[in-house]
């Protein structure tokens, strides 16, 4: 992002600038999108026993589905994408968010998907993934990668971030500063 573009997502989202991009930024733009959220944030905890108890064991593939996704110019490697495989309790929310984008100028990030569901680790650690239930997403990671901060180098639309948060997605990059490309969910 550009200066002037961090100056005006800061005016957006109701704070001073403290620099670029500080903590009373960060805070803020966490307020704005935890207050389009439908639902109280439950997670990260320390553990997935809200995880489990919520969406079942983690690779557990009876409970995905195919969300229909035809017609929102989604792309994995170049190829279309048809159906995002995903746990049935988050479907209606990511078909919802994902259309909300497709009608928005976020509209880009649908041109380089990344996967939902994976049945692995998180990155370097020892808990599952959210990929693994099928509860997370990522989108655009070319320019919104693992560590990549965001806003400073990521690229990630607040749109999109908002677009999420309406349907109870959480932003990697909004909450965790890198990894804007991975929204999962909270309810």
């Amino acid at each position: 992002m550009t200066r002037a573009e961090i100056i005006a997502l800061q005016t957006r989202i109701g704070t001073t600038p403290d620099g670029i991009w500080g903590d009373v930024s960060t805070a803020a733009c966490q307020r704005h999108l935890r207050a389009l959220m439908p639902t109280p944030h439950p997670w990260p905890t320390g553990d997935d026993t809200s995880v489990i108890a919520r969406f079942g064991e983690p690779g557990d593939e009876d409970q995905l589905v195919g969300a229909n996704v035809r017609g929102l110019g989604i792309l994995y490697d170049g190829q279309p994408v048809r159906n995002i495989r995903c746990h049935h309790l988050v479907a209606d929310s990511l078909v919802t968010a994902l259309n909300e984008i497709y009608a928005s100028p976020a509209r880009w990030i649908l041109g380089e998907y990344a996967g939902c569901y994976n049945y692995r680790k998180m990155r370097g650690g020892y808990r599952h993934s959210k990929h693994a239930w099928g509860i997370a997403v990522d989108f655009a990671p070319t320019t919104n990668g693992l560590r990549t901060h965001w806003p400073r180098a990521a690229s990630m639309p607040i749109e999109a971030m908002e677009s999420f948060a309406r349907q109870g997605w959480l932003s990697a990059g909004a909450f965790w500063s890198r990894d804007a490309m991975h929204f999962e969910t909270t309810h």
